[in-house]
């Protein structure tokens, strides 16, 4: 019998259909003025799947007493800036098993285009367990990151106002940064604070100088010979000001810290720190008050860390130095009162 060329049609084994991971799911959809949550139907005596809450505190203790009243043991919810961290902090406290998940999971599915179907379609996925948590670590890890997070952005706006203050060294052609490793070292400390005292003698100013410097004081009084304009000054001062007070920021969280990290189980079994390999040359070293305590680094067993040195409190030459401007220039500058 000759062949027809057709083969006998193949029965195509269809996927299983998929099981429903979690019957008592909610999703919410978290925004700024409001959140809009989704539940399974029939669950609401009224028969609302789907209800709009405000973002005030009270009406997030509402939103979780209505998840209570409709059985709701889990909840999702997308991860919107830092809107959800009272919301999440709230459900977790009540009891709820609180899923946050990555936005990234949820931006290429098709058809979401409002907040209700939003809040849907994320109810939807974690009914069928489709929904990965991201990673929250337990609440006192938490506080701790919180202080750690406050201490590093603090640390960058330091940096920022160091930066001020050798943009305004620059503007009067005062090259303090080519001959010190730091500005904000003990012997740029020093010059600066010589400087806002009302000093401009480039000799005087370069004996503060400290031994270990790498320049000798014929070249530090060389790069110290300025034009001292009173505007480059007084931006000078209020640099130096700002970065004051961010370091004396940088302490007070350190103590916070500290106190925080009171409350932590010791694991270091009697055990130090190795100390760190003292560099010969060093370079951009930030200054001692923005390094983070070694008992930090101890109990929060990380590789490295260095001292921080609490600053002495602010002398007179913190204050704005009086000065005189003829034409542009300081003609008689002296300390305040």
């Amino acid at each position: 019998m000759p062949r027809t060329g057709r083969h006998p049609a193949r029965r195509v084994r269809l996927p299983p259909a998929p099981r429903h991971v979690h019957l008592n799911a909610a999703g919410i959809d978290v925004g700024a003025g409001s959140h809009h949550v989704a539940i399974p139907p029939g669950r609401d005596p009224e028969g609302r799947a789907v209800r709009e809450f405000g973002a005030f505190t009270a009406d997030l203790f509402a939103l979780a007493e209505w998840l209570r009243r409709c059985g709701i043991e889990t909840v999702a919810m997308e991860s919107t800036g830092v809107y959800w961290i009272p919301l999440f902090e709230l459900l977790a406290a009540r009891g709820f098993e609180v899923r946050l998940v990555d936005p990234r999971q949820l931006r290429n599915v098709p058809g979401r285009k409002s907040d209700v179907l939003d809040c849907q379609w994320i109810q939807q996925l974690h009914t069928f367990g489709l929904l990965a948590a991201a990673f929250r670590p337990d609440d006192q890890i938490c506080v701790l990151r919180s202080y750690l997070r406050q201490r590093a952005m603090l640390v960058t706006y330091a940096a920022h106002h160091v930066q001020h203050v050798q943009k305004a060294l620059e503007q009067m052609n005062v090259k303090l940064a080519r001959v010190v490793s730091h500005i904000t070292g003990v012997t740029g400390r020093r010059i600066l604070r010589a400087v806002l005292d009302g000093e401009r003698d480039p000799r005087v100013l370069a004996r503060l100088r400290d031994r270990r410097c790498q320049h000798d004081e014929e070249t530090i009084a060389r790069s110290l010979e300025g034009t001292w304009r009173a505007e480059h000054l007084f931006a000078l001062w209020q640099a130096v000001e700002l970065l004051d007070f961010y370091q004396q920021q940088i302490v007070a969280c350190d103590r916070e810290i500290e106190v925080c990290l009171g409350g932590f189980a010791d694991k270091t079994a009697g055990h130090t720190l190795p100390a760190k390999p003292r560099t010969t040359k060093p370079t951009g070293r930030p200054p001692p008050s923005m390094s983070a305590p070694t008992s930090i680094a101890s109990r929060a067993s990380i590789s490295s860390a260095s001292t921080a040195s609490t600053r002495p409190p602010p002398s007179k030459s913190s204050r704005r130095p009086a000065s005189t401007c003829v034409a542009g220039r300081v003609t008689n500058t002296s300390p305040p009162g």
